[in-house]
């Protein structure tokens, strides 16, 4: 527990009790509300002024909840880590429980794209973050091959920055493509005569070999083809160990 002097966190620090005459609120529909907002459009709409405006609150209420915009988006994510955990628990190897993972992950990124934005940085300790985690490591604990606790955890960095590079990569290209007016194929075809003259300059035999003869495959299939490599990868190496 914290000591006296110390900052409460947003996890231990009780809700203040609800004033009757007033529009009823509660930090779950507050996360609601932000949610909904950035949903529609994304982080930069919600802010504790906006998130009270929508609930029909004044600004002051809502700091009896929470003290910050970053405790409101560590809110925010942790409610949808529920989403994640809310689904069939994961089960069978430690391959499958992972590669189930990321595509959960994957499908809660697609719903809320500001996620990917809030990714990364410090740990995230809000209880069902710290329940996925759990789940995670438990399942990868003690499967063959992974004999100490080190290994669980260099497994689960190797797929964590994966996912999250990519995802960002997914997203970022969603968002180049609403801002052009464009979606993939169009903005290659505006392209295309351009590369075409660059290519035959001879400069770039390997670039235009996968111009030419690679298969260039969804968004969905690239995510699960490189995942595959990873899991592979840390596969191969548990092998080397034994």
């Amino acid at each position: 527990m914290p000591q006296r002097d110390e900052p409460v966190p947003i996890w231990d620090r009780p809700e203040p009790p609800d004033k009757p005459a007033l529009t009823p609120l509660s930090r779950a529909k507050i996360v609601r509300t932000a949610i909904a907002l950035a949903d529609a459009e994304d982080l930069s709409a919600v802010s504790l002024r906006k998130v009270a405006a929508a609930l029909d609150a004044g600004p002051m209420r809502l700091y009896g909840y929470l003290s910050t915009k970053e405790e409101l988006f560590d809110l925010m994510l942790d409610a949808v880590y529920g989403e994640i955990l809310a689904e069939a628990p994961p089960s069978g190897d430690w391959q499958a429980v992972l590669r189930e993972w990321a595509l959960r992950m994957r499908a809660a990124v697609l719903r809320h794209e500001w996620v990917v934005d809030l990714l990364g940085g410090r740990p995230q300790l809000g209880p069902n973050v710290l329940a996925h985690l759990e789940s995670l490591l438990s399942a990868v604990d003690g499967s063959p091959g992974f004999g100490h606790i080190d290994d669980a955890m260099r497994a689960l960095h190797a797929i964590n920055s994966y996912v999250v590079g990519a995802l960002r990569a997914e997203i970022t290209n969603a968002r180049a493509e609403r801002r052009a007016g464009q979606d993939e194929q169009q903005w290659q075809n505006a392209n295309a005569p351009y590369l075409m003259r660059m290519l035959k300059t001879g400069k770039f035999p390997t670039l235009g070999k996968v111009v030419a003869d690679a298969t260039h495959p969804g968004p969905s299939v690239r995510f699960s083809e490189g995942l595959g490599i990873v899991l592979a990868g840390i596969e191969a190496q548990l092998a080397e160990q034994t």
